[in-house]
């Protein structure tokens, strides 16, 4: 379900030189069940609104930032996530069941799912396409340095890596390790270091200069 859906009253059926296969495919599946009435165009601009602007990855950052700060809520959060995470309102929808792990100088952990593309909606939102992707999925097992590396992160030999492999039953969020000089920083300003990749594994968290170069 794309973001073409906003644009179901206006006549672009016969254009669609600018989408992908995907796209086209999923726009004409979409068009038969609203013919049919199996789906109701106004619910599934609910649906995606609420994924888009109330759930996402701004939550998450929410869960690091508090972590980061209070160690008992980071206590909490290695010992029961989805507890600690349905404490902050973060809950519905494959989010039943979360695990935590947190990022140490030692241990690196990243997140995948190798049989589909299950992920963790109410912290981080609707998963990117690379995440679904077959080269991804079957890559972070194989040579996960590899896609680190792919995304611009550098990890030492002297590091452990962990993959974790979400399933149908557990999502995980990946704690990232607290960027340095952020010793008096409020939780909302901790936040806004916090990305989604971060929270996958296959990033880090912004440092205060990379935050203040990309506000520039």
């Amino acid at each position: 379900m794309t973001q073409e859906h906003h644009d179901h009253s206006h006549d672009h059926h016969n254009d669609h030189s600018h989408l992908s296969e995907m796209d086209v495919r999923v726009r004409a599946l979409q068009s038969l069940l609203v013919e049919k009435g199996y789906l109701d165009p106004a619910a599934l601009d609910v649906v995606i609104e609420t994924y888009e602007h109330q759930v996402g990855p701004h939550n998450g950052a929410r869960v690091v930032a508090r972590a980061w700060s209070e160690p008992a809520f980071f206590d909490w959060l290695m010992r029961d996530a989805t507890a600690a995470i349905a404490d902050m309102g973060y809950t519905g929808r494959q989010g039943e069941h979360m695990v935590a792990v947190a990022n140490t100088p030692q241990t690196h952990h990243m997140v995948v799912c190798t049989l589909c593309s299950c992920y963790p909606w109410p912290v981080l939102g609707l998963p990117p396409v690379w995440y679904k992707s077959a080269p991804y999925r079957s890559k972070a097992v194989m040579d996960p340095r590899g896609v680190l590396a792919d995304f611009g992160v550098q990890v030492g030999d002297e590091v452990t890596l962990r993959v974790w492999d979400s399933t149908a039953e557990v999502r995980y969020l990946v704690v990232p390790m607290r960027p340095a000089g952020t010793e008096a920083w409020t939780q909302e300003q901790l936040a806004t270091l916090v990305t989604r990749d971060s929270m996958i594994g296959t990033g880090t968290a912004l440092t205060p200069s990379a935050l203040t170069g990309a506000a520039a």
